[in-house]
């Protein structure tokens, strides 16, 4: 049985904290604004603009703490993550999430925060929001489909996608628990306490920046630890920002997915709306969808 926290009413208290990489106050001034206009509190943790010379918003301890104070603090309705980046894994087996379990919350972001999904789902199945963070409000985004499907998702409203058709797309029509993130983040939790079980569920992935070949191998990585096999059905979103070497792979990222997933009989869609770009939708993580890829269109549905 999968806890839904409470959806969010005006006047309710959003927290942004930064549990891995720095950010600036300045780059969360939009994002604050906004979901004050949304009718929405803003409480904003130490490491929002905390105290770093260095990659991270803060030391292991301070990041810790706030995210301690975040997860207990009874008048905080839920909690965004100001960006992701990477150190959630160096502190996720010291969070104390008991007072969280009490009174659960809904937990936003993704990328590095993809530990904090996945741990939490595995570990005291709790859904939680594959969503736009802090730093998505910028440059004008704040109205974008992403960001404004956020806004609807903590009102609580049922949620329903659609993609393109893709030359690749494997046809089909399945039901279950939705689990994913980054692939990256997926492949690094393989065989800890926060691995996450694939059995039965539909899985979504999504990268940034990565090596063709490093794609290929962190794939094969979980195909190799059966996180494949048995699958409802498959959503691939964005690679972007992807390189190759010197001599080329001598594949796309679709072509390195098709190759690795040809066995299965599961339906799977390319191109749909979650990444590190523009095109990122809130998704819930641990509930239930409806994934019906047809010939002339993909629907992801609550």
């Amino acid at each position: 049985m999968i806890t839904i926290p409470p959806f969010l009413r005006p006047g309710d208290t959003i927290g942004i904290t930064c549990p891995a990489g720095f950010m600036t106050r300045e780059k969360a001034l939009t994002c604050i604004g906004t979901l004050e206009t949304w009718g929405y509190r803003v409480r904003e943790g130490r490491t929002l603009g905390g105290d770093s010379d260095n990659y991270f918003s803060g030391t292991d301890e301070q990041r810790l703490d706030d995210l301690h104070a975040m997860l207990a603090d009874p008048g905080i309705d839920a909690i965004l993550c100001g960006r992701g980046g990477y150190g959630l894994s160096r502190i996720i087996d010291r969070v104390d999430f008991s007072a969280f379990c009490q009174k659960p919350k809904w937990i936003i972001g993704f990328s590095d925060i993809t530990v904090l999904h996945a741990h939490l789902f595995t570990n005291y199945k709790i859904a939680t929001l594959h969503a736009p963070m802090a730093g998505a409000f910028n440059d004008g985004c704040a109205d974008t489909p992403g960001v404004l499907s956020l806004k609807r998702v903590l009102a609580g409203e049922p949620m329903s996608y659609t993609c393109a058709p893709h030359p690749f797309n494997r046809t089909g029509y399945t039901r279950g628990i939705l689990v994913g993130g980054n692939l990256s983040l997926l492949a690094h939790l393989v065989g800890s306490v926060s691995d996450i079980d694939t059995k039965g569920k539909i899985l979504f992935l999504e990268d940034v920046g990565e090596y063709l070949y490093n794609i290929d191998r962190m794939l094969r990585q979980l195909k190799r630890s059966g996180k494949l096999d048995h699958l409802a059905g498959l959503v691939i979103g964005g690679f972007t920002e992807t390189k190759d070497t010197m001599r080329p792979f001598g594949a796309t990222v679709e072509d390195i997915i098709r190759e690795v997933v040809k066995e299965y009989a599961y339906p799977v869609c390319y191109g749909f709306p979650v990444s590190h770009g523009i095109e990122n939708v809130a998704l819930k993580i641990g509930t239930e969808y409806t994934l019906t890829v047809a010939p002339g269109s993909t629907a992801l549905t609550e």
